[in-house]
């Protein structure tokens, strides 16, 4: 300002005075006239109060500060604290100049930054600048809040004796906090001189890996110094005071590159994810544990009382997941890898423009269950759809066994399956884990076909279907890798097609690693010496008779050449055969002949499919009869009971052979071919049935009085014999099994307590859980013993375990057994088992488990024996039966039965005369005397 003073006899002299202790901003100048390097300068703007966040103290007395976030990361701004002064921290020696050295904290210089940070770290505050210095350099006072109300940071300091005044300031407002911390011998004005809060800090660690073990992974409290990007961090340890380099485990963020000049470029989102970082964990107090330590590079989870950083960088599209420190991570892989997939779907930051593997995929044709059909390697399956098609799926991430370096037996002929160390047994665990069981397929990426190289190194490959395969809830690669019998591949970092479960397969392949298990095992690999003896007409000779007095043998189907030609594994004489079907005449698929190619026959593909889906890649068991004259085994082939010969011929895909004649099988394979024919399907679709003689009905002669009762049919035996309940005693016995089931429950048996001993009467365990009454009828072991449901009329084996003692309430004596055995009249049961077997079946597809009419026709010497009829139809079961060609007539002498057995006879002869089921060959009875169990 200019002053004047009073005017006397002239102008006044004038004075300029400068207010001491501020500044304000210059107003504006023009330039100097003639002076051309002069401008005009405008007025200067004021350094206006204003509104900030702290993000960051960097000393005692000067502070970084961020504005609000508006689209991106805020501006930052350094403001230095004017008038006041405090202890400098310890700075490191730089790096590569050898002339600088470490410099210890100041006392109380980092109890002054700690109160520092712990007050304002993340909270609002309002600030004014008050001098700016040439450089730059801005000072100014800084207050909590909204506006100058708050509480003045820099008084705060001095009040704590954590800062002193500089000598040259005269503001009042620092007098009284100052006199107070030298009365209360506060901080710096202590007495001791501060020595003791002087840290001793660590920046080096000499032997890292050490250090981190030591701390066993147990959380460790620290203050996040530096952030260097999204997901490397510089860390104090407390409270010891280290200062180590984190990387988080398991991501990584986007970075920033350092340029040859020294200039940093950032990645897409690198100062984004920075940012995110900062603004949640620098100066902040957190927990830290230290995971691993690969290559001097310690890596580490953090923890803050708001969640861990690691999936929040993760969620929010600022990192993706590393494998190779994943395994690492502490708090679940799991975890990392929903983050990342939530990240992806919602296409947010780094992931704006993910596009998924399976994207182009149908929800139907990438999620689905299937049935096994095949393994076509290690790492491949053929699965049946739903809609009948085939298809090819290759285990994600794996790769199956290989031979390391080149054959060195040029000469023999090179058989991966037997040849490559693991591959066999690779190959069995998955062909008796799913050979023929459903398998539930989640597709996790397409791979595109490939092209082969021109060196001839790398074959060109089709696009395959890669997906996870569970069954039972087990992952198939996963339990594949984790017995060392695979490999799990190693992707780059960008590549996303890879399995879903592909944290579990590492963790799997280093268990297996861990354990010496199949591949990574330092014992002698397994050699499987298979001779391969298909058309080898010499040595099929030599085998022959060993094959024929084998009797039935064991083997594996290893390849289906036709419905009637396979090549098979005998595992106990380790060798492969070709087996031809006996006893038919099967379609001929199409071949090369020297004439030229030979078209195939009608349903050879249908049989050739029907074979496989029956026996490919099966145990079977299979009798060797002869050979042809090209060294192939001519044979019968049984699966699971079923000979596969007549399975073709009922199920129409061939014809009998007259070559069967002279087998046991011939009668078997003549029923199922007539059964064929009356199909009329496929092979037999034109063939026209011969006319049938009808056989007259006799008449009855008198009528019948019969009382029939209503029954329950609960069990039928494989005699031919059924239990049954009466239904006037049906609601007592419910009744009996709530309240025993009640009491049970209440006080359940000890385990075991139960000593058994035949004709006991006791309670049961069965399938369904459930306790029911029952009676000992043998004790072979303490695991094995033979019991009879008396109120239900079936038989188990079970351990001893599963049984307890009757309690009184429920006894014989409280409700008699209520299932009570019955057998047919007028019906003799065939001795042939297949014949009985027939009718037994079908009896528990008509009766069992339903409720029927009852009536004793006469008494047995076992049980009783009734007619059955249909409680809707009133239909004679028995009679059904005779009519089906499925038992034949117990022809009675007593009166009063002559027209139920007239009309049995008559029954009898219609399907006689029909030629069904036992009586397909005619009347065998001729030929059959008494002796052998049938009687006219």
């Amino acid at each position: 300002v200019i002053v004047r003073g009073q005017p006397r006899g002239g102008p006044p002299p004038e004075r300029q005075i400068n207010l001491s202790n501020i500044r304000a901003g210059a107003l504006a100048r023009r330039a100097v006239q003639g002076q051309p390097d002069t401008k005009d300068t405008p007025d200067e703007v004021n350094i206006n109060p204003a509104q900030s966040f702290f993000f960051f103290i960097l000393e005692k007395y000067f502070s970084y500060l961020r504005g609000q976030p508006r689209g991106g990361p805020p501006p930052e701004r350094q403001i230095n604290l004017s008038n006041i002064r405090a202890g400098a921290l310890a700075r490191r020696a730089v790096q590569g100049q050898p002339d600088t050295k470490d410099t210890p904290d100041e006392p109380w210089a980092f109890q002054a930054r700690e109160f520092l940070r712990k007050k304002v770290i993340g909270k609002e505050v309002y600030f004014t600048v008050e001098n700016k210095t040439p450089q730059g350099r801005e000072y100014g006072i800084v207050f909590l809040g909204k506006d100058t109300s708050g509480e003045n940071i820099a008084e705060s300091l001095v009040a704590e004796g954590l800062a002193t005044v500089q000598p040259h300031v005269f503001f009042f407002f620092f007098f009284s906090p100052s006199d107070q911390a030298k009365a209360a011998k506060k901080g710096q004005w202590s007495e001791g001189g501060g020595s003791h809060t002087i840290r001793d800090l660590k920046y080096t660690i000499e032997n890292p890996r050490n250090f981190v073990d030591s701390l066993h992974q147990k959380p460790v409290n620290a203050i996040i110094e530096h952030v260097r990007d999204g997901s490397m961090l510089r860390a104090l340890l407390l409270p010891d005071y280290y200062l180590v380099t984190v990387m988080l485990s398991g991501i990584k963020c986007p970075t920033f590159k350092r340029e040859a000049d020294g200039s940093e470029t950032p990645e897409p989102f690198a100062a984004e994810a920075k940012f995110f970082t900062e603004s949640r964990l620098l100066q902040r107090d957190v927990q830290i544990i230290l995971e691993s330590c690969p290559n001097q590079v310690i890596l580490g989870t953090i923890l803050h009382p708001n969640g861990n950083i690691t999936e929040l960088l993760l969620k929010e599209g600022f990192a993706r997941c590393v494998d190779w420190s994943m395994a690492v991570y502490t708090q679940g892989a799991e975890k990392l890898r929903a983050a990342e997939r939530s990240a992806k779907e919602r296409k947010v930051r780094i992931w704006k423009d993910y596009v998924a593997p399976t994207a182009n995929l149908d929800q139907k044709d990438r999620q689905f269950v299937a049935k096994v059909m095949q393994v076509v390697n290690a790492d491949a399956i053929v699965v049946k759809l739903n809609s009948g098609d085939y298809k090819t799926i290759h285990l994600s991430s794996i790769r199956p066994p290989r031979l390391e370096g080149e054959n060195k037996d040029k000469d023999k002929r090179f058989r991966p399956l037997y040849d490559i160390p693991y591959m066999f047994e690779a190959r069995e665990f998955l062909r008796k884990k799913l050979i023929g069981k459903k398998v539930n397929v989640m597709v996790d990426y397409i791979r595109a076909a490939t092209s082969a190289m021109e060196t001839g190194s790398i074959p060109a490959f089709p696009e395959r279907t890669c997906a996870t395969v569970t069954i039972g809830g087990i992952n198939i690669a996963e339990a594949l890798v984790s017995k060392g019998l695979a490999t799990v591949i190693r992707y780059r970092q960008d590549d996303d097609q890879r399995s879903s479960h592909y944290d579990e397969l590492l963790a799997a392949e280093a268990r297996a690693i861990k354990n010496g298990k199949g591949l990574h095992s330092k014992k002698e690999v397994p050699i499987h010496r298979v001779a391969d003896i298909s058309g080898e007409t010499q040595k099929a000779k030599q085998f022959l008779p060993f094959l024929q007095r084998a009797g039935r043998s064991e083997a594996v189907v290893e390849y289906v050449f036709s419905g009637s030609r396979l090549k098979l594994y005998m595992p106990k004489e380790t060798c492969l055969i070709t087996f031809l079907l006996a006893g038919i005449e099967c379609p001929r698929g199409s071949r090369n002949m020297p004439g030229g190619m030979q078209v195939a026959e009608p349903y050879s593909e249908e049989a050739a499919i029907f074979t496989k889906e029956l026996v490919l890649q099966r145990e079977v068991e299979v009798e060797v009869e002869s050979m042809d004259k090209a060294g192939n085994f001519i044979g019968w082939l049984h699966i699971e009971g079923v000979n596969l010969s007549v399975a073709l011929v009922d199920n129409a895909l061939s014809k009998v052979h007259f070559t069967a004649e002279r087998s046991s099988y011939y009668k078997t394979l003549l029923s199922a071919e007539e059964t064929a024919r009356q199909s009329k399907e496929k092979l037999w679709a034109n063939y026209e049935e011969k006319p049938k003689e009808e056989v007259a009905q006799l008449t009855e002669e008198k009528e019948r009085v019969a009382k029939y009762r209503a029954v329950y049919v609960t069990e039928i035996t494989d005699g031919l014999h059924f239990y049954a309940q009466d239904v006037e005693t049906g609601t007592k016995l419910e009744s009996l099994m709530e309240s025993m089931r009640g009491e049970i429950a209440a006080q359940p048996p000890v385990e075991g307590s139960f000593a058994p001993r035949r004709g006991d009467f006791c309670i049961a365990k069965f399938a369904d859980g459930e306790w029911y009454r029952a009676r000992v009828e043998k004790v072979e072991s303490p695991a094995k013993v033979h019991v009879f449901y008396i109120d239900y009329g079936n038989r188990e084996i079970l351990s001893s375990t599963r049984l307890a003692a009757l309690p009184p309430a429920f006894s014989t004596r409280t409700l008699p057994p209520q299932a009570t055995e019955y057998t047919f009249a007028f019906i003799q049961v065939p001795q042939d088992e297949d014949a009985r077997t027939d009718a037994v079946d079908s009896m528990v597809r008509d009766i069992q488990n339903t409720q029927c009419l009852l009536n004793v026709e006469y008494s047995g010497a076992v049980c009783p024996h009734v007619t059955l009829q249909f409680t809707d139809s009133k239909d004679d079961v028995g009679l059904g039966l005779v009519k089906e060609g499925l038992v034949m007539v117990d022809v009675r002498k007593e009166k009063h039965l002559q027209k139920m057995v007239t009309e049995y006879l008559n029954g009898q002869e219609s399907a006689k005369s029909a030629r069904l089921n036992i009586w397909r060959y005619g009347d065998f009875r001729d030929d059959d005397a008494d002796e052998f169990g049938y009687r006219r």
